[in-house]
C-alpha cells in the first residue's frame, strides 16, 4: 500500500500540514519562536491541529510585540522550545509541510529541531506563496493578507500562528487545485521549482565548516566577528562587523551584520566569506 508520504501519490490522497511560527525577531539563531502552529489536512478534510505559544528567553521589542501582538506576558507561563519542538516534530511526521514564505519557517525550526536531538524532516516542503506566484499571478501581490482578500478566505487574525496556518493551507489548495486533480506530489514539486528540503536548513551543516561555525558562534555568543569577504567595495579587506543574523535561503546562504561604525545591516554571502574569526 502507497504511503501518505509518497511523492509517486496523487495531492489530494497525501497527508498535508500547514505550518506557521511567530518569533520574537526576523532572524534565525539571534532570534526565537514564540509561537507554533500546524493544522493536518488528509482525504479531503482538515483532521487535527495543534497550537502552542512559546516562552523566550529574552524580552520581545515593542516593535515586534505590535506585529504579532503576543506580549512577553503571554510567554511566561508557556511550554519551553524544546517541548514544543518535540510536540510539532511528531505532528509533522506523516506527511508534507507547507508554509507561506516556508524558508522563513523551516529556518526558525530547523534549528530547534536539531537543538531537540531530532531529526530533520526528510520529506521535501511546500511554499503556498511560491506555488500563488505562478498559480494566480493575477493577484495584487502574494502576501498571505492579500491572498486572503483574494480569495474571500476567513480573515482570522493576521499575524497569529494557527489562524495564519489555516490561511496558508486554504491558499495551497487552491493553487493544488489550479495545478490539477491528478497532479502527484512530484509534479506539483516540479511545478514549485524552487526546492525546499529541511536540511539545506541545517545549521549542524554550518557549524562543521571552519569559517561558518565562527558566524554561528558570533550569533550565540552576541561578538563582533573579523571577516574577510570577496565581494562589495573592498573585497579581500579584512573588516569587523557586529552579527544579526543568518540566513540559509534557495538563493544564496546569506549573513546579516552591521560593518563597523555603520548602523544600517548589510548581506554578506556566504560563499563569499572566505574567513572569519571572533
Amino acid at each position: 500500500m502507497a504511503q501518505k508520504n509518497d511523492l509517486q501519490n496523487l495531492w489530494h490522497d497525501s497527508t498535508l500540514i500547514a505550518v506557521d511560527v511567530e518569533t520574537s525577531g526576523q532572524y534565525p539563531l539571534s532570534s526565537e519562536i514564540c509561537e507554533i502552529a500546524a493544522v493536518k489536512w488528509q482525504n479531503g478534510k482538515v483532521i487535527d491541529e495543534l497550537q502552542t505559544l512559546v516562552r523566550v528567553q529574552n524580552p520581545m521589542s515593542a516593535e515586534v510585540i505590535a506585529i504579532h501582538n503576543i506580549t512577553n506576558e503571554m510567554l511566561v507561563d508557556a511550554p519551553a522550545i524544546h517541548t514544543a519542538i518535540v510536540q510539532l516534530h511528531g505532528f509533522i511526521s506523516d506527511g508534507f509541510v507547507v508554509a507561506h514564505h516556508a524558508p522563513f519557517d523551516l529556518g526558525f525550526l530547523a534549528i530547534e529541531i536539531e537543538r531537540a536531538r531530532l531529526t530533520l524532516p526528510r520529506q521535501p516542503a511546500f511554499c503556498s506563496s511560491l506555488l500563488s506566484r505562478k498559480a494566480f499571478s493575477n493577484a495584487p501581490n502574494h502576501r498571505l493578507q492579500t491572498l486572503i482578500k483574494f480569495f474571500q478566505l476567513n480573515q482570522g487574525q493576521a499575524h497569529r500562528a494557527l489562524d495564519d496556518a489555516r490561511a496558508c493551507l486554504d491558499v495551497a489548495l487552491r493553487c493544488f487545485e489550479k495545478i490539477g486533480a491528478d497532479a502527484t506530489i512530484a509534479k506539483i514539486l516540479d511545478y514549485q521549482a524552487v526546492p525546499l528540503v529541511w536540511g539545506a536548513y541545517s545549521i549542524a551543516d554550518l557549524r562543521s565548516h571552519a569559517v561558518y561555525a565562527v558566524l554561528v558562534e558570533s550569533l550565540e555568543t552576541h561578538k563582533d566577528v573579523q571577516i574577510i569577504y570577496a565581494g562589495g567595495s573592498r573585497p579581500g579587506v579584512s573588516r569587523t562587523v557586529h552579527p544579526v543574523g543568518l540566513v540559509r535561503n534557495p538563493n544564496g546562504d546569506f549573513f546579516v551584520a552591521n560593518d563597523e561604525g555603520d548602523e544600517k545591516s548589510k548581506r554578506f554571502f556566504l560563499n563569499k566569506i572566505t574567513a572569519a574569526r571572533l
